[in-house]
């Protein structure tokens, strides 16, 4: 019974699935392993994740979401399918689905994530906006007519929105999340070092050393890679202040969405804002002292939230409840 309804955060690094009853029951990459010759499906989630920067010419790893929207339709609808049939078995009463998307996608996109879902076995297929979702799952008190304000760093997009009565009043998104942190460590470390490393290692450096802002104790870690002038494998020591500037310039795109956001935001707002402090969710948020870093740098009060990764699929779970409520600012027929 529970199975037939279920939230879905369907993101650009992960996808997190919540069952009504059961809380969350899938956290896989968002990866797909292709065979080059027959275009056919070879490992999905976790498995075809192992494989990155690791196949030969003939298997092909790929995202099919990009900066939180569908880049490749076909390989998303098999995508989904497989983690629908994973969680729900084989049954015969298909789920209804409750699927977050960012905050101003247009029309196109949103058409393609609900046909991806109805495609890959739902009976119904519903939309949300990522920091509605986010907001809900954090547990903030969204129905009042009280300010709440939400920054959703995922691995694509970072999101900043102020939430009242049910509703999105105002909401700014940047492409600059753990993605592009990644990236901008692995610049880093070739501009600096000469040594080329892998999406998977820049990742691995930013949660072990990587802070917004400099360390009262300085953390280092080896790093393994392949030299761009001799071309051969060597190994370099980094340290958390030389990943800080590092991610200066992404984290920096971070502040000026929330603080557009707080630019806009109505003053009635704004005043329960500086009371309430802002909630931040998403992978990004686990970067240390990112809520300090964007508390020194807005002046308003920012903490995150009690499961940051998980809250937006939790909350698209919980809206499958209140969709008679939501229904006025959800994309519900």
């Amino acid at each position: 019974m529970f199975a037939r309804q279920i939230g879905v955060d369907l993101g650009t690094v992960s996808v997190l699935v919540y069952v009504r009853g059961k809380g969350i029951v899938l956290q896989e990459p968002s990866v797909v392993a292709i065979s080059v010759r027959d275009n056919r499906i070879m490992a999905v989630g976790s498995e075809a994740h192992s494989m990155l920067g690791r196949t030969p010419e003939t298997i092909e790893v790929a995202r099919p979401m990009r900066e939180g929207v569908i880049a490749d339709y076909v390989v998303t609808e098999k995508m989904l399918h497989h983690f629908i049939r994973k969680v729900c078995g084989r049954v015969h009463v298909k789920p209804t689905v409750m699927v977050s998307v960012p905050v101003g996608v247009t029309s196109v996109e949103s058409r393609a994530v609900r046909d991806a879902t109805l495609a890959a076995g739902a009976r119904e297929a519903f939309l949300i906006p990522g920091p509605l979702a986010a907001a809900l799952g954090a547990g903030l008190p969204v129905g009042t007519p009280s300010g709440n304000m939400v920054v959703d760093i995922g691995g694509g997009t970072c999101e900043a929105a102020v939430i009242a009565v049910h509703g999105i009043v105002v909401a700014s998104s940047v492409r600059s999340g753990g993605c592009k942190l990644d990236e901008a460590i692995s610049a880093f470390v070739r501009r600096k070092y000469n040594l080329l490393i892998g999406d998977q290692t820049a990742e691995e450096i930013k949660i072990a050393i990587g802070s917004a802002l400099p360390l009262e104790q300085e953390l280092t870690m080896e790093v393994r890679g392949r030299d761009q002038v001799a071309g051969l494998p060597r190994t370099i020591q980094v340290t958390s202040s030389e990943i800080t500037e590092a991610l200066a310039e992404p984290l920096a795109a971070i502040v000026n969405t929330v603080r557009s956001v707080l630019e806009k935001t109505p003053p009635e707002l704004a005043s329960d804002i500086i009371d309430r402090g802002m909630v931040m969710t998403g992978g990004g948020s686990l970067l240390r002292n990112i809520d300090r870093f964007l508390t020194k740098h807005t002046g308003v009060p920012c903490h995150v939230a009690e499961n940051p990764v998980a809250c937006v699929a939790l909350g698209a779970g919980k809206a499958l409840e209140m969709t008679d409520i939501l229904r006025r600012t959800l994309d519900v027929p």
